[in-house]
């Protein structure tokens, strides 16, 4: 399993629209992965490391997906779509990082 990550670093001053990114832009996303994508997540940056610091990025996503092909195969044909839609919800370039997932455990 891969997880693809979507990170979007804090700038001050910066926009980003939390309520757009989760309710809007991320639908729109799986629904253009279809099976490709096994889940994802959407995380809002609080804080970082030391008292009173901004976090280190305003906002993240993960897609897991059972492999890099199967996930750049169901993105090819929509990525202009979704990276047209990123200025609907900030102005932030994102980071982007894919990671091979070699531990998954809940104790839940």
């Amino acid at each position: 399993m891969i997880k693809v990550n979507v990170m979007y670093p804090y700038t001050e001053g910066a926009r980003f629209d939390h309520a757009y990114y989760r309710d809007r832009h991320m639908p729109m996303v799986k629904a253009r992965l279809g099976g490709a994508c096994a889940y994802y997540t959407v995380e809002k940056g609080l804080a970082g490391g030391a008292p009173g610091a901004p976090p280190a990025f305003v906002a993240m996503c993960a897609f897991f997906c059972d492999s890099v092909e199967d996930y750049e195969a169901a993105i090819q044909e929509h990525r202009a779509e979704i990276l047209g839609d990123i200025a609907n919800y900030t102005d932030i370039t994102p980071v982007l990082q894919v990671s091979e997932v070699v531990v998954e455990r809940s104790d839940r």
